[in-house]
């Protein structure tokens, strides 16, 4: 058995099978924004089955007591080093920003930081190498409390990967690889939590529209629209499977195939600068809804590598937030207009078609 197709038959065997968890991103960066209560309001009314913040705002963690909505919450990055350093930290940082809430709040994730991978300062390169720590000390802490269903992990960028085509090819960074991303895959295995990851398939399309089509960024059922990777003979429909089964070969070749994915971001621009191409309502509806229509099958579809298994979602972003910085597309990823109204219509169930807008 060659190399290749040893590493896909230990990755497609794993047998993992996580519950479907389909949420909304809820960030706040901005002026005109609707209130912490109408905003969660809006995100029941809409069916999601969790949220993920970035942070852990007490108003907002009051807020979805007693809802069914499964929630995530985070710790910002300048607090990492301390709380990697300082135990006794970890343990304020707890009793703070969990046990006010819990168990009444469904608190199902707790991350680390937020793509920390991809700043890359002296400063950050420390905090890197803090992250693993952090965990472990906030684990210390739920553990002691008894709290055992809080799964704790990083969201991270596609940046981590030095190559990511062919996915059978893709490997981490040389920079991370060993000295941050394997602790890390050791504490996520060892928890049984997920590798978190932010997934979109825009960027690389926008980099590249000319030799990616867009209905395999946009997963889109095209027969004119696929791939097969040499290294494993797997045929690619669309440019998610492609990214996210690349961090699948990629966490193998480290001796880790089981560790299940969790998307925490992902998502479409529906507008952006002149020369961003794709970022248009249209584009951004059609990209969603054949997502949520991927996550939503049953039984579940998976990846080419790792078929069957069910990968939870976190769509970004509930709302535009108009005090971002950057392009302009980073100002124009939401689902809703800040008075509430949808800016196209999803449907969280999957039953709506992709073409309607």
């Amino acid at each position: 058995m060659g190399f290749f197709a040893f590493i896909l038959l230990i990755i497609s065997l794993l047998g993992f099978s996580s519950a479907k968890l389909l949420g909304i991103n809820y960030g706040q960066l901005g002026n005109n924004l609707p209130s912490p209560y109408q905003s969660i309001e809006l995100i029941k009314s809409m069916n999601a089955d969790g949220v993920k913040l970035y942070d852990a705002n007490p108003e907002i963690l009051k807020l979805l007591m007693g809802t069914n909505l499964k929630v995530s919450i985070m710790v910002p990055n300048n607090e990492i080093s301390i709380l990697a350093s300082n135990q006794s930290k970890a343990n304020e940082w707890v009793q703070n920003n969990v046990l006010p809430y819990y168990p009444q709040t469904m608190i199902r994730f707790l991350l680390i930081g937020n793509e920390i991978l991809s700043y890359s300062t002296e400063q950050d390169k420390v905090m890197w190498f803090d992250l693993v720590p952090a965990m472990n000390n906030i684990r210390s802490s739920l553990k002691a409390l008894n709290i055992r269903n809080i799964r704790i992990g990083t969201p991270l960028a596609m940046d981590i990967l030095q190559s990511t085509f062919p996915p059978s090819n893709s490997v981490f960074r040389s920079d991370i690889s060993e000295s941050v991303i394997l602790p890390m895959l050791q504490f996520l295995n060892k928890t049984k939590s997920f590798f978190f990851i932010d997934v979109y398939p825009y960027f690389p399309w926008s980099s590249n529209p000319t030799n990616i089509n867009l209905d395999f960024a946009l997963l889109n059922q095209n027969p004119n629209s696929h791939y097969s990777d040499p290294g494993t003979g797997l045929i690619y429909t669309n440019l998610l499977d492609q990214m996210l089964d690349s961090l699948h070969f990629a966490m193998a070749k480290l001796g880790f195939s089981k560790i299940p994915l969790l998307i925490s971001e992902t998502g479409w621009p529906t507008a952006g600068d002149f020369e961003q191409v794709g970022a248009n309502v249209y584009n951004a509806a059609t990209y969603n809804r054949n997502l949520i229509q991927r996550l939503t099958a049953k039984p579940p579809i998976g990846t080419p590598a790792r078929p069957g298994v069910k990968i939870p979602t976190f769509l970004f972003a509930l709302f535009d937030e108009n005090l971002k910085t950057g392009p302009g597309i980073e100002r124009h990823w939401g689902l809703l207009r800040p008075d509430g109204t949808p800016i196209y219509e999803i449907d969280l169930a999957g039953k709506m078609p992709a073409a309607k807008v």
